[in-house]
């Protein structure tokens, strides 16, 4: 198993970038939170990128609004919502200010804190084996203990809460024992309807090729499915905004 400390802390001009660059700089990335119950790192193997207002998917995509604020601030920060009232999802805020773009963290492998990631996910839910604590992005999120209180959180300060390591540069020497990045792949993203679902016009969503905690592809259930799982989960937060109800990530 890959150690936890491998990588580094970027500046924030590293998530200042085009998000598709971003998302592609992530996959390997290790994410560490530190909080009471104690350490937790995940490599991160899957992300789905996503556009702002340029992307019909994106919840940034109908412009600014209480829930999605942390899309439009400065980049390299944590925004964290409920999707459809039933789990987290955590995502990297990138790009300029005020085109909201982010980068979905959809999957990875922990690798520092398994012990304290497996209480978490049984608090949960079933946890049928080692590689499905983090594979996908509700489960990431237990893993890493991440909550809303996250939302906005400073991923570029080393002695953060949430701290954000990226790979090291190409052609930089890898230590002992840390496997080489495998070849990414790409393809359409998951849950998505509508306009956002088109593989052509967005492939965007991205993993390391034959990693065993990539999760599986799904697309987005239709309307009368959707509206049959509604009826027999209340919503808790309130409803999902219209990106979150067409299938929308972020």
């Amino acid at each position: 198993m890959a150690g936890p400390a491998v990588g580094t802390v970027p500046a924030r001009d590293w998530f200042d970038r085009d998000v598709l660059d971003v998302a592609r700089g992530l996959l390997g990335a290790r994410v560490t939170t530190t909080t009471d119950e104690g350490v937790v790192t995940v490599r991160v193997t899957e992300v789905e990128a996503y556009r702002g207002a340029a992307d019909p998917a994106s919840h940034a995509f109908r412009g600014p609004s209480a829930r999605n604020a942390t899309m439009f601030g400065e980049p390299g920060h944590l925004y964290v919502y409920r999707h459809l009232g039933i789990h987290l999802c955590i995502n990297t805020v990138c790009g300029p200010v005020g085109q909201a773009s982010a980068v979905l963290l959809r999957a990875g492998e922990v690798t520092e804190g398994v012990d304290l990631a497996r209480t978490r996910r049984q608090r949960a839910g079933v946890v049928r084996s080692e590689r499905d604590l983090a594979r996908g992005p509700a489960r990431l999120a237990v893993a890493l203990g991440i909550d809303l209180a996250q939302d906005g959180t400073d991923l570029v300060d080393p002695n953060g809460v949430v701290v954000v390591r990226v790979p090291l540069p190409a052609g930089e020497p890898l230590p002992a024992g840390e496997p080489h990045p495998a070849a990414v792949e790409s393809g359409p993203r998951v849950g998505i309807r509508g306009p956002g679902a088109d593989a052509a016009l967005f492939p965007w969503r991205f993993w390391l090729a034959g990693d065993p905690t990539v999760s599986a592809y799904r697309p987005a259930p239709d309307s009368r499915a959707r509206r049959a799982v509604r009826q027999t989960r209340p919503d808790t937060s309130g409803s999902p905004p219209a990106a979150a109800r067409r299938g929308g990530s972020t």
